[in-house]
């Protein structure tokens, strides 16, 4: 099957699922789609043979398989799946996020600036309707204030009328538009500069203080962030260590199966959730505090900008604008990074607030009380305190030299190892079917093909060391059941091999991933031996050498000899022109003609009374 035929098939599926969830009431994304398409391919249980083309019922069969588990309720796994997808489509890089806030200010700020540099005004209201944009401009793109706000426009117009008099409009309308819009950046930075310093001169402080040079948005975005995912994170925590009290009691050996009104399986599924939920919750409150410190430096840097133009102006009735407006630049370039943070830290508290309803299935599926009778006696243990007690057993080497182990006194850098299955422990999750559990890495580290595992205990360790491999596909068959355990997990790279039919070849990444190889070809020096060139020289210096034997030819004085052999044997050639065929035409009587009639009059001139003599002088016809 071709790939454009099986990028067909597969958008044909995934549109009729995402038009049938739309006719039951539920309004699903293409992505969500795609992933539970490959969920239940993958899924053993459905009987989806990968090495087989789908059938039209086999496309049937999926497409209800899928509608079934995207119109399940109160589904801890469905909402993990949800949560997933929503996390992968809306978080991104800082470098992305600060990308993505700058593009999303151009575009507001693009019909203003439009507006100014397609301007053709002449007369003077229209003039100073421009000088009005301007500073609308300048006040949209410095954030320092409304454009409504009269007090805010007059401290802005002051500002630029120092630098910008309204008479340079002329200069600034013959500007390319290119040159205008670069002239609009220099003239908003510069007047954000002199407010700024303004501001902090108002109390005539000595140095201006770091806590009053912020933006006002970023003073209230910065606490209740953090607080907000914090807040989010120690009750996702709690609950997670709950979950996992509960599950490592009834996965024991000698638990009986009736002793639990729950399932097991869904219990399994609402850990799952909460896990997902922290480690969204981490990345988010990691990007928060690296938020902080950046902003903990630009207040420094302010600061030091602030102090040292207070220096240079100070007591000065005139300083040069060479000196002075960098600075002023300077000032504004540490405002607008204080704005970029403030908006990256309202995005990630979006993004928390947003997480919330994919974790409100566990709530209704086990109340606070049946999660409290399921725990009974058994105590409640946090992730730290399990790895203190796992710490006392630790891996010895010499115990097993056949492995590769990393212990915390001979790794640099220890605490940053990139850890397979997010720091899970694989023996825990295969042993106790599905049990996630968070391993110690201070017991030791295996390494095993270029890839590291931790383990929760170091009985763990040596029984996972002893045969890798084989837990490894156990764990990639445990995912195929749980298919949230995929991202939970970072199983992505276990599941790139996998096709799950000639149709999921792939047109989305997250259906089927896209196999790669090294490959390489050679290609002959001289296929075909007609079309070699004798006359080629590839090296540099013989073509150096023939190209200054040819200069030193053009001095030379070229002779020539004839030989009695070449004597008249000598080509010529002429050429001759042949005479022209010419032709010429007279004018001839015709019997035809007619005689030219000649009559004279005599005595016109005479006296008054004397007669006119005519006389007739034509020729005969027959003359």
């Amino acid at each position: 099957m071709s790939r454009a035929h099986a990028e067909s098939v597969i958008k044909n599926i995934i549109g009729e699922i995402v038009l049938q969830c739309a006719v039951r009431g539920h309004v699903v994304s293409d992505t969500l789609v795609a992933f539970m398409v490959k969920a239940v391919v993958l899924d053993p249980r459905n009987g989806f043979n990968v090495d087989r083309t789908l059938t039209k019922q086999d496309v049937q069969k999926l497409e209800e398989l899928c509608l079934d588990k995207l119109m399940e309720k109160s589904s801890p796994s469905l909402d993990t799946i949800k949560m997933q997808v929503y996390f992968d489509m809306n978080y991104t890089s800082r470098r992305e996020f600060l990308e993505e806030i700058h593009r999303s200010m151009e575009s507001r700020l693009s019909p203003v600036s439009r507006e100014i540099t397609d301007s053709r005004a002449k007369s003077r209201d229209e003039l100073d309707a421009l000088y009005r944009k301007l500073i609308t401009y300048i006040l949209l793109r410095s954030s320092m204030g409304s454009p409504t706000d009269i007090h805010i426009v007059k401290e802005a117009t002051a500002a630029l009328q120092s630098i910008f008099p309204q008479a340079e409009l002329g200069a600034f309308m013959v500007l390319l538009k290119k040159d205008k819009e670069q002239q609009l950046i220099e003239l908003t930075m510069i007047v954000t500069g002199i407010r700024l310093f303004n501001q902090a001169n108002k109390k005539g402080e000595e140095e201006a203080d770091p806590h009053q040079l912020i933006p006002a948005t970023l003073c209230e975005a910065l606490p209740a962030t953090i607080e907000s995912i914090e807040h989010e994170l120690s009750v996702t925590q709690s609950l997670a260590w709950k979950y996992t009290a509960v599950l490592e009691k009834l996965t024991q050996p000698n638990c009986q199966p009736g002793q639990c009104d729950v399932s097991s399986i869904l219990l399994k599924q609402v850990l799952y959730n909460v896990r997902q939920h922290e480690a969204f919750l981490k990345m988010l409150l990691a990007d928060a505090c690296l938020c902080a410190k950046h902003v903990e430096i630009l207040q420094t840097e302010l600061s030091s900008q602030m102090n040292m133009l207070k220096e240079t102006v100070k007591s000065k009735t005139a300083v040069p604008t060479a000196k002075v407006f960098p600075l002023f630049k300077a000032l504004s370039k540490l405002w607008s990074e204080l704005q970029d943070e403030a908006e990256l830290l309202t995005t990630l508290h979006n993004i928390t607030l947003n997480l919330q309803p994919f974790i409100s299935s566990q709530t209704n599926t086990i109340s606070q009380a049946d999660l409290d009778g399921l725990l009974e006696a058994s105590e409640v243990k946090t992730d730290e305190q399990r790895m203190t007690e796992s710490s006392v057993g630790r891996i010895v080497p010499a115990e097993m030299e056949t492995q590769e182990w990393h212990l915390p006194e001979t790794t640099a850098s220890f605490n940053e190892l990139p850890l397979q299955y997010n720091g899970v422990c694989a023996y825990t999750l295969v042993n106790r079917d599905g049990f996630i559990l968070p391993g110690n890495p201070h017991i030791g580290v295996l390494k095993h093909k270029e890839k590291l595992y931790v383990f929760s205990s170091k009985e763990a360790a040596l029984k996972f060391a002893s045969g890798p491999d084989d837990f490894i596909a156990e764990v990639a068959e445990k995912a195929k059941y749980a298919p949230e355990l995929i991202q939970l997990l970072k199983l992505h790279q276990q599941f790139t091999c996998t096709s799950p039919n000639t149709e999921m070849q792939p047109a989305d990444s997250l259906l089927v991933p896209v196999t790669k190889c090294d490959s390489g070809t050679q290609t002959s020096i001289h296929p075909l031996e007609t079309n070699i060139e004798k006359s080629y020289e590839w090296n540099e210096w013989e073509l150096r050498r023939k190209a200054i034997k040819l200069a030193d030819l053009l001095t030379k004085v070229t002779h020539s000899v004839q030989t009695d052999v070449s004597h008249m044997r000598r080509e010529n050639v002429t050429q001759t022109w042949l005479p022209k065929e010419a032709a010429c035409q007279s004018k001839t009587d015709g019997e035809s003609n007619v005689p030219r009639p000649l009559v004279y009059l005599a005595g016109l001139r005479g006296q008054r009374d004397g007669r006119v003599v005519k006389t007739n002088l034509t020729r005969s016809v027959d003359e």
